[in-house]
């Protein structure tokens, strides 16, 4: 491990900006502190915003569930080794590792018609894989998660515009975050399941949009899903590391299994094309991807704490509680601690927080406040209207 890359190390970071621990009651899975979760529902809230703005509704299934469900998906068969199950009065139950086949029951709860179609769900599933014991490692490698997951079913013809929507979401999720993207097509591998010439059809399909919309990629041969082949998405964070952070599967084999249809244009019955869809993948493992590529220090809009409010000494208090009120629609806290000006500001250095908002005599007295930006320095004296309105534009 390089220099920079231990100073990076999403552990010890997570630790030092009280943002998740890990305890042996729960091996392999973080406890997520109060920073952590803002961070959490920041990026929930971003990219369920994008997705409402494409048409997609969001849904939430069962985490326990009877195996017959991944027996029909074919998980059971494909996937058991990696699937926490328990028994329940003389019954096997499953801790859900797929949020799929959930998609597909509520895909099958009604009658759905060629005017319902394409119909995109999305769920930020609570998933749990057992992985083994070597594998698992921090944020990146765990036994429980959230899952950034999306399931749409489509007409056939559909199926070009809704993979380019997809990819164009991941790119724009991408790019919020500085992290170039990366494309694979991942083909079908020695154990799959269903008819060859649809495992085709869905390559040809993948292939074509990659190539219409002039995205370089590999070919990974042999390294798709046991259901369909898929789009692997890499990232590329600050240190040049590449990540496999995002998918994009076709799969023509779980509408065959579960037996789901639309009623055509024709009053038939006709099979919908399943498009598995994440965006960020896990989570835990984007936050650490997070916390490394930005060592901590978070843009503003996802910092847990985007300003500090430091007065000067006790008589400043009063003021400095002002100032606090009036920032009430960002995350600010306010350093009351007995300490020395020059120790609250390398605190609020070393929280990585984005500006620390100094009071004393003088701002008092011109009814102004000085600025600390993280990794500027001393900006300054300015009207509180002047730094929302800097503020605001991030």
């Amino acid at each position: 491990m390089s220099d920079e890359t231990e100073k990076r190390d999403h552990r010890k970071i997570g630790e030092e900006l009280d943002l998740f621990s890990f305890h042996d009651v729960a091996p392999s899975t973080p406890f997520w502190h109060p920073k952590g979760v803002i961070i959490i529902q920041e990026l929930k809230n971003y990219i369920r915003n994008l997705q409402k703005e494409r048409g997609y509704l969001e849904i939430i299934t069962p985490i326990l569930v009877k195996k017959k469900l991944y027996e029909t998906s074919g998980h059971w068969e494909h996937y058991k080794e990696n699937i926490f199950s328990l028994d329940v009065d003389k019954e096997t139950f499953a801790l859900k590792p797929m949020n799929c086949p959930g998609a597909v029951l509520v895909y099958s709860s009604k009658i759905r018609s060629y005017k319902d179609l394409p119909l995109r769900f999305s769920e930020f599933g609570n998933l749990h894989r057992r992985e083994r014991t070597g594998v698992v490692s921090g944020l990146f490698r765990v036994y429980g998660f959230t899952q950034d997951d999306a399931h749409i079913f489509c007409e056939p013809n559909q199926i070009a515009e809704e993979i380019e929507g997809t990819l164009n979401l991941i790119i724009e999720i991408h790019k919020r975050f500085q992290l170039k993207t990366f494309f694979a097509l991942a083909t079908k591998p020695d154990k799959a399941m269903g008819d060859p010439m649809l495992w085709e059809k869905a390559e040809d399909a993948l292939r074509i949009v990659l190539q219409k919309n002039k995205l370089k990629h590999e070919v990974h041969e042999k390294d798709g899903a046991f259901y369909g082949p898929k789009i692997d998405v890499d990232v590329e964070d600050s240190l040049g590391r590449k990540w496999t952070v995002a998918t994009v599967q076709l799969d023509f084999q779980m509408p065959e299994r579960f037996d789901i249809f639309y009623i055509g244009q024709n009053s038939d019955k006709q099979r919908p094309v399943m498009i598995h869809r994440s965006s960020i993948g896990s989570f835990e493992r984007f936050m650490g991807i997070l916390i490394e590529h930005y060592a901590g220090a978070f843009p503003f809009w996802l910092a847990p704490v985007q300003a500090r409010v430091i007065p000067v000494s006790d008589k400043h208090l009063e003021y400095a509680e002002k100032i606090k009120k009036e920032l009430s629609e960002f995350r600010v806290e306010l350093d009351s601690e007995n300490e020395t000006l020059g120790k609250k500001i390398r605190n609020g250095e070393m929280q990585k927080i984005p500006y620390l908002i100094i009071i004393g005599d003088r701002e008092i007295a011109s009814n102004q406040i000085s600025i600390r930006e993280r990794g500027k320095g001393d900006l300054g004296g300015m009207e509180l209207s002047e730094f929302l309105k800097k503020v605001k534009m991030q």
